[in-house]
């Protein structure tokens, strides 16, 4: 078994930010595809989802928590999936570039 007293105890504090989510009172269907889902209607259920990003106080909150964590599923901050794999994969390359 896991010895778990080692780990850090959440704070609070760093989750306040999505009580204040303009995504927070809506369904979670709009920010998360079914399994399946592609072509007009996922663009369509996408550039909803980023609409109600845009508008959201927390945005750069929610956008750097799914970056810091690599949420691989959803819309989160005004991104969807794609364009968190390609930020976090435009990062890591040139983490490399600078390492070598």
């Amino acid at each position: 078994m896991s010895e778990t007293s080692r780990l850090p105890k959440p704070v609070v504090e760093s989750w306040e930010w999505q009580y204040q989510g303009a995504c927070r009172s809506l369904p979670t269907e709009m920010f998360f595809h079914p399994d399946g889902e592609r072509g007009p209607r996922r663009v369509a259920r996408e550039k909803a989802a980023k609409a109600v990003c845009a508008t959201c106080p927390v945005i750069a909150q929610c956008r750097a928590h799914a970056l810091a964590t690599q949420e691989p599923y959803g819309i989160w901050g005004g991104l969807s999936e794609e364009e968190r794999f390609e930020i976090i994969s435009k990062a890591q390359r040139q983490s490399k570039i600078f390492s070598a």
